[in-house]
C-alpha cells in the first residue's frame, strides 16, 4: 500500500464543497479525487485536460517553447501596442 502524507493546498472553498459533492456521488473523497488526479498526470506526463485548450493555442505554446514566431519586445513597446490597442476599442 502505498505511503499517505498530509499535505496543505489552498482550495477555493465553493469549488471545494462543489466537487465534494460530485466526488460523494462516485464514493470518492477529496483525496481519493486528488490522489486520481496526480496519478492520471504522472501517467500521461501532462495535465489530462489539455485536450481542452484549441488547437491554435496550442500551437503557440509549442512555438514559444521552440523559440519560434517571438519578437523581442521591451516594456515601454509592449506598453504602447496595450495603449493602441485600448484606443481602438
Amino acid at each position: 500500500m502505498p505511503t499517505k502524507e498530509r499535505t496543505n493546498v489552498y482550495l477555493d472553498k465553493e469549488l471545494k464543497e462543489k466537487a465534494k459533492i460530485l466526488f460523494k456521488k462516485y464514493g470518492l473523497s477529496l483525496s481519493d479525487a486528488l490522489n486520481i488526479f496526480l496519478a492520471q498526470v504522472i501517467r500521461e506526463n501532462r495535465l489530462p485536460f489539455e485536450d481542452l485548450i484549441p488547437e491554435e493555442t496550442l500551437r503557440v505554446i509549442e512555438d514559444a517553447r521552440k523559440g519560434r514566431n517571438m519578437k523581442k519586445l521591451s516594456l515601454e513597446d509592449l506598453k504602447k501596442l496595450v495603449d493602441e490597442r485600448a484606443g481602438s476599442s
